[in-house]
């Protein structure tokens, strides 16, 4: 296992560099000079005032070369400065980055488990109407636009009911600490991660369902039945458990997905995590930081995956490591 731990890793290195090198091409070739950008928001968009924070920020060098200095950077661990908020790309990602994988993780686990529970239901009692209305049930969530349903949920919860804060990350103000303001957060928390886990959840129910039904027809349940174990130990230390390297597929994917479909709801629920900042990174053309969010991001992808590798030998110990 740790021999196919290193290889991956080493991969994953010169393909997280190789992202770098097509992420720094693409940026380059979008349209917008932030020079341009900062020098008419600063009222002076004179050429020479745009020479000057061209060549303060290095955008007059070459191409090749600003691509080299980068490139040098990131494997250093240095992701530049930000022109825009004047403070290094590192910094600015590391205070935003906490509350993006609380936020990500929180909305994954709940997909997985109800995805799984669902789906495990569906299957147990296929062509009823339990199963029926667990399908209908995932299937409109998976229609319905994430920021529709953060809207929605807002509307009842917040303004309605006034069950659950609206937006941010705490309550501006409330100066709370320890046990108080781990509740605080996890109020906030509820909303932005069910608007963001129900949408993945549909995916897994759907998965799960299906695979279960397959894994069903197989002879070795039909031989577990055959010497009498009952229908309940048959579906979960026989069916469930080979039906689940598909869905575990399915989550190492999406596990790298979420993070987009972050951007949408930390903009709605005004979550201060790295999907907003990557946002207004765009609108502002701030080069460094966008390509900074772009690198954590495809690590956290890589990562992703190989913990999805690993998660197979646990589901299903005959599966062997493969470089």
């Amino acid at each position: 296992m740790l021999s196919f731990v290193a290889q991956r890793i080493v991969k994953g290195v010169i393909v997280l560099l190789a992202i770098v090198v097509l992420n720094f091409c693409l940026i380059r070739l979008a349209p917008g000079d932030p020079a341009v950008v900062m020098a008419g928001e600063a009222g002076a968009s004179d050429q020479v005032f745009v020479k000057q924070l061209r060549e303060k920020f290095g955008l007059d060098k070459p191409l090749p070369e600003q691509l080299f200095i980068y490139v040098k950077g990131v494997v250093t661990l240095d992701l530049g400065f930000s022109f825009r908020q004047q403070a290094p790309v590192v910094k600015l990602i590391g205070e935003r980055l906490p509350a993006t994988l609380l936020l990500t993780l929180t909305a994954f686990a709940i997909s997985l488990m109800l995805g799984v529970l669902f789906g495990t239901f569906a299957a147990r009692f296929a062509g009823t109407f339990l199963d029926t209305a667990i399908t209908v049930f995932a299937l409109i969530f998976y229609a319905m636009p994430i920021f529709w349903v953060a809207l929605m949920g807002i509307l009842l919860f917040s303004v309605t009911m006034d069950w659950l804060p609206s937006f941010g990350y705490e309550t501006v103000g409330a100066n709370l600490t320890g046990i108080a303001h781990a509740v605080d957060v996890a109020k906030h928390l509820i909303m932005p991660a069910m608007t963001l886990g129900l949408f993945f959840m549909a995916t897994y129910t759907r998965m799960t369902r299906a695979s279960m039904l397959e894994v069903k027809r197989l002879d070795f349940v039909k031989t577990a039945r055959a010497k009498g174990l009952s229908d309940a130990v048959i579906q979960r230390r026989h069916v469930l458990r080979n039906a689940l390297l598909p869905v575990v597929t399915l989550a190492g994917v999406h596990s790298g997905t979420l993070i987009g479909g972050a951007v949408i709801t930390e903009t709605v629920f005004a979550w201060p995590g790295i999907g907003r900042l990557m946002y207004d990174a765009l609108l502002q053309r701030d080069y460094n930081l966008l390509l900074g969010v772009f690198v954590i991001c495809s690590a956290m992808v890589l990562i992703f995956n190989l913990i999805t590798d690993l998660v197979y030998r646990l589901v299903d110990p005959r599966i062997e490591f493969a470089s």
